[in-house]
């Protein structure tokens, strides 16, 4: 919480030097600006983003390559081609369409979408801890799901929309509580919190009145997981991601407009409000999309963007870094589990809370110390 109240308190005090403590560092702006003939479109591009953004297109390849190649039954990379080709071996065309594939596409869309929407919640709020998973969507959309688990013994399908019915139900209810006082980094971050301890509280509720049955299918729910996810999974998610990833890259400029400041934003002629909803909406939508595909995966939406944004050095958001390191950080976990602990069937979010929870431990310590400089 310390963490949270020193990223998004307003800086007042001064160091021994003069300098404001935890005063927004001036934001320099580097790379090449490449433009069309008439000058109509232009685009910024920097050196080292590009480099990161390359290496991990490259780890995306690698780890679909071993995905599809590797396992119980293992495939060279002609048969995994001829499969997807549709010219291949009955038994490889199953593995590879049928088993592998789907659940490689869900990885890396749901990967993607949770970075994505860590990414802009984190910009908008000005915070580290600005994450779906922190703030209570996540929490939001498991509610949604176990409503319809338990109350109306719902199908797959019915279970996924009610995560996303949820997830937006409870980014709308944060928005309200935060809207009356002003919207502030550090007071949805710390909205975000109560309502997610509340939610919480809503799920245990729900789980203790259901029978065995639904309470066992709530908690494998509950844990995250890609096991079992097929193609009517994977296009949902990649419809999802097709629509709203698109929109979230249009609006980066924005929202690196919107993170210095809504004096500056709006000096600059950005309509301050209406692109912070806007974004909030992509950012939920997303989140909520999927969660509603696997279940909750915790901290890919609040470690992939931070690493990303480590890497590229840059001072914006960087939604494509974000984006591909996501996918790289999820796709990459469920390889992990799938190889290293196979035979046991380990849910991925097993893999990534454990991870993340190591990671939450260092960014507390770190902001923590830099909170006593």
């Amino acid at each position: 919480m310390s963490a949270a109240r020193k990223a998004g308190a307003p800086a007042t005090a001064t160091t021994g030097r003069g300098a404001p403590v935890g005063a927004t560092k001036p934001r320099v702006v580097s790379g090449r600006v490449v433009r069309t003939r008439g000058g109509r479109v232009s685009l910024r591009v920097q050196g080292r983003a590009l480099a990161v953004t390359s290496v991990l297109v490259v780890a995306l390849v690698v780890i679909t390559g071993v995905t599809l190649t590797t396992g119980d039954f293992e495939l060279s990379v002609g048969e995994v081609l001829r499969a997807l080709a549709g010219n291949g071996s009955g038994g490889a065309d199953f593995i590879v369409n049928t088993l592998r594939m789907p659940r490689l596409v869900t990885a890396l869309c749901v990967g993607a979408a949770l970075a994505v929407s860590g990414a802009v919640l984190q910009s908008l709020t000005r915070n580290a801890l600005g994450s779906p998973d922190i703030i209570g969507f996540t929490n939001g959309s498991a509610t949604g799901a176990l409503v319809v688990i338990v109350v109306f013994h719902g199908s797959m399908t019915q279970i996924a929309v009610g995560a996303l019915i949820g997830g937006l139900a409870t980014a709308v209810v944060v928005y309200l509580l935060v809207f009356g006082g002003g919207m502030q980094g550090f007071r949805l971050v710390v909205m975000g919190i109560g309502v997610s301890a509340l939610l919480l509280a809503v799920n245990s509720y729900l789980i203790t009145r259901a029978s065995w049955q639904e309470a066992l299918e709530a908690q494998a729910w509950l844990i995250g997981s890609l096991g079992n996810r097929g193609w009517d999974h994977a296009i949902a998610i990649g419809v999802a991601v097709a629509v709203l990833l698109p929109l979230a890259f249009g609006l980066a400029g924005r929202l690196s407009m919107v993170e210095m400041g809504d004096d500056t934003a709006t000096a600059l002629g950005v309509d301050v409000a209406r692109s912070r909803v806007a974004l909030l909406f992509v950012s939920v939508a997303l989140a909520a999309f999927g969660t509603a595909v696997t279940g909750p995966i915790w901290f890919i939406a609040l470690a992939a963007p931070q690493v990303a944004r480590k890497l590229i050095r840059s001072p914006g958001p960087g939604l494509v870094p974000a984006a591909l390191m996501g996918a790289v950080m999820l796709a990459g976990s469920d390889l992990a589990v799938q190889r290293v602990f196979s035979p046991a069937l380990l849910p991925v979010g097993t893999a990534t809370g454990t991870i993340g929870g190591l990671y939450l431990i260092w960014l507390l310590v770190t902001e923590s110390r830099k909170s006593r400089v």
